[in-house]
């Protein structure tokens, strides 16, 4: 549920394989570093920080869908009341909690808001999986009343990369550059790490993390 207890031992590991790929290759380089207050996330933006050299900024409103008074309870307690978004979209997730749409539009508005705040800056937000879905909502501009037929699977510590291109003399369109690049976690468990230092010289150059293929299933 959203009440958490920070990362796990494993948590742990995957955000410092990512800060030390961050920190080998150098391939972001940011201006400005927010992350949700929920104990995770912020403990994944502290871990990263010192690899992108930013002080964290805290925002409230990059946390995931509030399941209100169902925080801190155990999964296994409020399972079989929990609102099923693609069903009953406007109902709360759980008692005094967001629905779906509320859900959308805070995560729209603090983007927008962001975006502004910030105009021409390279942004990294450390958040939630439920806002990196609503995030193809709101650059795709896609319906936002009923979740997306189409699911995502975003992976622990992935990156996803939005670049603001001009096309047809339009500056402010946004482009998806990659998503779910969770490559830095792929060497956890295994005799040899990935050398990410071999990656620095052509990542400093382009300006583009490694592709990397997105998953289809659970592996």
């Amino acid at each position: 549920m959203q009440g958490d207890d920070g990362l796990t031992p494993l948590g742990r590991t995957q955000a410092e394989r990512l800060r030390d790929r961050l920190t080998a290759t150098g391939e972001i380089t940011a201006d400005i570093l927010i992350s949700s207050t929920l104990p995770r996330a912020r403990q994944t933006a502290e871990i990263i920080a010192p690899a992108l050299g930013l002080p964290i900024i805290f925002d409230d409103d990059v946390q995931e869908q509030s399941v209100g008074n169902f925080d801190g309870m155990r999964w296994d307690e409020v399972v079989s009341q929990i609102a099923d978004n693609r069903r009953e979209p406007f109902r709360p997730f759980g008692p005094g909690g967001e629905n779906w749409g509320q859900f959308v539009l805070r995560v729209g508005t603090t983007l927008d808001r962001i975006l502004h705040e910030h105009e021409g800056r390279t942004i990294v937000i450390v958040c939630h999986g439920g806002v990196i879905d609503a995030s193809f909502l709101f650059f795709f501009g896609m319906n936002t009343l009923l979740p997306p037929s189409t699911g995502f699977h975003t992976r622990n510590t992935s990156i996803t990369l939005w670049e603001r291109r001009e096309i047809d003399g339009n500056p402010r369109r946004w482009g998806l550059t990659s998503y779910n690049d969770y490559l830095h976690t792929r060497d956890i468990g295994s005799s040899e790490r990935i050398q990410w230092v071999r990656f620095a010289e052509p990542l400093a150059a382009q300006q583009e993390a490694p592709a990397v293929p997105v998953p289809t299933e659970e592996e």
